[in-house]
């Protein structure tokens, strides 16, 4: 199964230097706990993503006022990303070895075109195979550290 008939298609995005109170608009609009930020340079090629918990850590539990910042504050950069004709296998190994609940699905230009998570995964794999994911990113890691 590829990941082009899994993933959800078009996400919602932002560059680096949206406001963090919009990006957290656009996680409500699209009731979605993630943002792709993208490059903004009339592209849509990834540079990082902001989490619904990237706000609440590198923000609001660093004592910083969220509606002061703009999403390259609080972003983890240098996204992992997974071509839309890879395998859900290739998905879930991705998940697996770097910890993470959504991959951002690039084309063959490297541009965003869709989002790809555990739960998407979960409608359509097995519940073995969705238990061993979940089971591997949710091992502990030693918290967020610093803002990037």
């Amino acid at each position: 199964m590829q990941i082009r008939d899994l993933m959800t298609n078009n996400p919602a995005c932002c560059a680096p230097d949206t406001p963090l109170e919009e990006v957290a608009g656009m996680m409500l609009d699209n009731d979605c706990g993630m943002i792709p930020i993208v490059a903004g340079d009339n592209t849509n090629r990834p540079v990082g993503t902001v989490t619904d918990r990237d706000i609440v850590l590198r923000a609001v539990a660093a004592g910083e006022n969220p509606l002061d910042l703009s999403a390259n504050e609080v972003m983890t950069g240098n996204p992992i990303t997974i071509h839309q004709n890879a395998s859900h296998q290739e998905a879930m190994n991705l998940m697996e070895n770097h910890q993470i609940r959504r991959i951002l699905v690039i084309d063959d230009n490297g541009e965003c075109v869709g989002v790809l998570s555990q739960a998407d995964l979960a409608i359509e794999t097995s519940e073995e195979e969705v238990g061993e994911v979940v089971q591997h990113v949710s091992q502990p890691t030693g918290g967020m550290g610093a803002r990037p």
